[in-house]
């Protein structure tokens, strides 16, 4: 019977972020998600199973290492880690998969029903991608080279006393034991009949390849020639995943993603590789270039993460691409960004609906910036954008309370943001991923 790895995630890029309304709600979500990982365990064994915990570390990175060093085939790993946002829209458990493995999404909902069936009054939020992650994809889900799952719990719990709260963990801890179970043993019986590793059919650009690629786990692989035709520098990805099977050397097709190179799953195992897509992918982060959505795009994909997004704000795209235009910004771009500072318009504790306030401005009295309406609040994003990116004269009237403090022209792509727009590193990564996922939404990508 394989293994099963318990892993309590936070801290590092996969933690809480630095926000400093979230980090008191972090470190006690680090706390409980240790004592959690120590209920699941003992539990688990009872039931027969070998189970190891990961060693505690504030790097999800040495945790990876950690069991990757130990994993043997057919052991899975499930990492646990507390959403530390709490809005009451975040109360519940999602389950976060590799993108584009069904196998694993098949996992993660088995992982949830159990689970929900234990513990009914955390609802679920689903089975998710990593790719809708803030960075667009999770370490947890893809680094490692047995089959993993990330589940992150959002609770609120109004209790102050302790045993009160870890007799609800310990709950918790048994509908994830009631998960891991079927789980583990269907990676088992993958493992016994050897299917594991098949060969797929795949396609570049629309067009048969010569060249199969192959599926170990539910991920596809492709050989490496082949990337480096498609025109990706794997020379400056190191950490991007590699394997050798029968004398060809492989990479997973999902970590190219990040390099602008979509997957998409056909009929009878077969992928599409594109590299080809409607958007130019040498202007992909640009600011002063045209955008490729429409408002209805926009609507769409916003009402697909935040249904009740729009009633606030009806017409929030359309002013979006009107705004941009008049500029010459790149209403994409400005559109992810927004969708970012203002968690698809759930906003947060500090900037309210009524600031309309969609990019997280400041005054010059280090107080947030408030405007009179939607489209002055727009307009201020927008020309903050310009401000960074371009020395040209602004078409509209300033309304943007700090736009003649910036250096102009100095970031005229999104990357050039990290470090003047936010103090978060990730910051540009994270727009890029829901840029990406806007495109794949729209069918551009």
């Amino acid at each position: 019977m394989g293994r099963i790895f318990i892993c309590a995630i936070y801290g590092g890029n996969e933690g809480a972020a630095g926000d400093p309304e979230t980090i008191g709600r972090a470190a006690n979500g680090a706390k409980e998600m240790v004592f959690l990982r120590d209920s699941i365990v003992p539990e688990l064994r009872n039931r027969g199973f070998e189970v190891l915990a990961v060693p505690d570390s504030d790097n999800p990175r040495s945790s990876i290492d950690w069991i990757d060093k130990r994993a043997k085939p057919g052991d899975i790993a499930l990492g646990i880690h507390a959403d530390a946002y709490a809005h009451s829209q975040t109360k519940g458990v999602s389950t976060f998969y590799i993108a584009k493995n069904g196998e694993r999404k098949n996992h993660a909902q088995m992982l949830l029903l159990s689970f929900s069936s234990r513990v009914p009054d955390l609802p679920s939020r689903g089975a998710k991608p990593d790719t809708v992650a803030g960075t667009g994809s999770l370490a947890f889900c893809r680094r490692l080279t047995i089959p993993s799952l990330l589940m992150e719990i959002g609770f609120q719990i109004e209790s102050e006393d302790r045993l009160a709260i870890q007799a609800y963990w310990r709950e918790i801890a048994l509908g994830i034991a009631d998960g891991l179970v079927p789980w583990s043993r269907d990676v088992q019986m993958q493992i016994t009949s050897n299917n594991h590793t098949v060969p797929v059919h795949l396609k570049v650009n629309n067009e048969p390849s010569p060249e199969r690629g192959i599926a170990i786990n539910g991920n596809v692989y492709i050989p490496i020639d082949l990337a480096d035709r498609l025109g990706v520098n794997l020379a400056l990805n190191p950490q991007m995943r590699r394997i050798r099977y029968r004398g060809v050397v492989y990479v997973k097709a999902i970590e190219l993603r990040d390099l602008n190179i979509s997957i998409v799953s056909e009929i009878g195992r077969t992928y599409n590789i594109r590299s080809q897509h409607q958007f130019n992918a040498d202007e992909f982060d640009r600011i002063m270039v045209d955008g490729h959505t429409t408002a209805t795009h926009l609507s769409e994909f916003l009402t697909a993460n935040h249904p009740e997004a729009l009633e606030k704000f009806p017409n929030l795209p359309e002013i979006y691409i009107e705004e941009a235009s008049a500029e010459g910004v790149n209403h994409d771009l400005a559109f992810a960004q927004m969708c970012l500072e203002t968690r698809f318009l759930t906003f947060g504790s500090a900037i309210l609906p009524e600031f309309n306030n969609f990019a997280s401005l400041g005054d010059r009295q280090t107080e947030w910036a408030k405007f009179a309406d939607l489209r002055l609040g727009i307009r201020a994003h927008i020309q903050q954008l310009k401000a960074y990116a371009s020395t040209d004269l602004l078409v509209q009237e300033c309304v943007a309370p700090r736009f003649d403090l910036v250096k102009r022209g100095i970031a005229p792509t999104m990357r050039q943001l990290n470090g003047r727009w936010s103090a978060d590193v990730q910051y540009t990564i994270k727009i890029s991923a829901i840029l990406r996922r806007l495109y794949e939404t729209a069918g551009l990508f």
